[in-house]
Parts: C-alpha cells; structure tokens; sequence
C-alpha cells in the first residue's frame, strides 16, 4: 500500500514505477503534480462526454458511461505526449496548444447548452417559430391542392347522382324483354311407300318474346356512389382539420427533434444578441483553455529531474551496448 498514489500517478502518466522509486522526491513530486493535473482534465471531459452522450446521443447509462470512459482515454494519451517527451520540441508545444484551444472550444459549447438549457429553450421558441413560417406555405399549399382535387372530384360524383336521380324520377321503370325458346317439330315432307304414308319432321326453335316493366337499373347505382361521395367528404374534413393544425403540428415536431446542431444555432443567436451570455461563454472559454493547458504549463516549467535523467543514462548505455555488440560482429 506503500506510495499508493505514486503507483497510480505511474500508470496514469507513464512513468515507471521501478524507476521512479529510486529517485528522489522531486521525482516523486512531479509524478502527483502531473497526475493532479490530469486527473482535473479527465474528469472535466468524462462529464463532457457522459453528458453529450445522454443529450444528444439518446444512449443509456452503459453508453453513456462509456463514451465517457472513451473521452478520458483520449485526454490521457494525448497528455501523456507532452509529460512522456523529455525534451518536447516547438512544434509538439504549438500542436498541443492548437488542440487544448480547440477542445476548450469543444468543451464550452456542450457544458454551455446545459448551463443555458432555460435560456435555450425560451429562444428556441423564436427560433423554431421562424422555421415553420418558412416551410408552412410549401406545406399548406400542398394540402389546399389535395382539397381542391376533392372538392372537384365530389362536384362530379354529386352531378352524377343528381343525372341518376332526375333520369330515376322520370323513369321509374323501363320497359325489359324476356325471350324464351322452344324446340319443335315441324312436317316437311310426306311420302307413299307401299300403301303407307311416311312424314317426315325437322326441329324448329321457336322463339317467344315478353314485355316486362322493370326498375330503373340506375336505382342500384345510387348506394355506392353515396358511399364514394361520403368517404371523399370524410377525406376533405380530415385535410381541412389538418390544415387547421398545421402550425401548432409543426411547431410541436420541430421542437420535439432539436438537435445539437439546432441547439448551437440557438445558443450562437443568445450570445450575439447578449453581451452578458458571451462574456460568461468567454469565460469559460478561459477556463476550459487554461485547464488543458495545464500540463503543458507545468512541463515547460519543469526543470528536467534525476528520473528524466535516469532514463538518458539508461538510453545512452543501451546504446552503447548496440555499438560495441556491433564493433564485435565486424
């Protein structure tokens, strides 16, 4: 249980412990300062990343844990590049600096929208109310042609029935015809044989025609039409009901599916219109920055210690092994 701390602060940095604990104590204290600093930087961007994964991502507690856990590995090897390099060169410095802006960036933006949820929501109401005034012409123009097509289509059908109606009231009854056919015989021919008298038949279809009155057939065209005319009206209320609502519908779905990127859009209209609200942005802007670059900070402040300087000689002698194991094969 010994240098517990120390032990942690190693594989959180990646320093190595056997070495470390030969070395002296400023060794030692720059293996907690680093690991204080890191783990103030860890923790920020796993809340970062637990809470963008449970706002925008829509996952559970185990997605979002781990892409929580996933945004501190990332910080962790990326701050691992700065305290690992014993002699961090310009470029490594300007890169790491570039990248903590750009996360400190990052970072404002998604705490932001959550310190700012009740504001964000109040401009959301503008906002969004300026959307559907955008796409509510294409939409209810849309709808105004489906009701005139039904609205056409019903005159039709109504004009229809009013021909079938008006053809029904002067002709209740038409005049129908039912044939019938009868087979018979028919003497052709009468022949003497032998003092006998022999006739002969052929078959004839005889055809016997009735007048009957019958109902107007048109009668039975009225109940389906009077169907088909009642759906359509039914259709053309449904579309008026929806035009009615077409605002209000909007309003609500576009509410209901604001995303991240329409959240920033929001956010970005609040701070413009707000000096007070861009000025705390800034400010945490600041804070963000300052954190990242914290590590970088201490390194660039550190004069390089025996641990460093244990890995060198160590580095040097390996080499030098190299060499003369080389010298001995020529």
């Amino acid at each position: 249980m010994k240098h517990l701390w120390v032990r942690f602060g190693c594989f959180l940095t990646g320093y190595n412990y056997n070495i470390l604990r030969n070395c002296s104590e400023a060794a030692f204290k720059s293996v907690k300062k680093y690991t204080a600093a890191m783990l103030i930087v860890c923790i920020l961007w796993f809340f970062i990343g637990f809470t963008f994964a449970l706002r925008y991502l829509s996952l559970g507690l185990p997605g979002c844990m781990l892409a929580g856990l996933l945004s501190t590995i990332i910080i962790v090897q990326v701050e691992k590049q700065i305290i690992l390099s014993i002699n961090p060169n310009r470029l490594l410095l300007i890169f790491r600096a570039c990248l903590a802006f750009m996360m400190s960036i990052l970072g404002a933006v998604i705490i932001d929208q959550i310190l700012f949820e009740k504001d964000i929501k109040i401009e959301k109401i503008s906002y969004v109310s300026e959307k559907v005034d955008k796409i509510l012409p294409s939409k209810t123009e849309e709808l105004r042609r489906q009701i005139a097509a039904l609205d056409t289509t019903i005159k039709k059908k109504e004009l229809e029935k009013e021909y079938y109606v008006e053809d029904i009231s002067k002709h209740p009854t038409t005049i129908g015809t039912t044939s019938q056919i009868a087979i018979k015989r028919v003497p052709v021919q009468t022949t003497t044989s032998s003092g006998r008298d022999t006739t002969i038949f052929k078959t004839a279809n005889e055809t016997t025609t009735t007048t009957v009155l019958v109902p107007n057939p048109k009668i039975a065209l009225l109940t389906p039409l009077d169907s088909t005319i009642n759906v359509m009206r039914q259709q053309r209320a449904q579309k008026e009901n929806e035009l009615l609502h077409m605002k209000p519908a909007l309003e609500k779905e576009m509410k209901a599916n604001t995303g991240f990127l329409d959240e920033l859009t929001i956010m970005t209209r609040m701070l413009l219109a707000s000096h007070v609200a861009l000025a705390f942005w800034l400010l945490w802007i600041l804070f963000f920055l300052f954190i990242e670059m914290l590590v970088l900070f201490s390194k660039m402040g550190d004069k390089s210690n025996d641990y460093e300087k244990v890995v060198m000689h160590h580095m040097n002698l390996q080499m030098r092994r190299l060499e003369a194991l080389g010298k001995g094969f020529e």
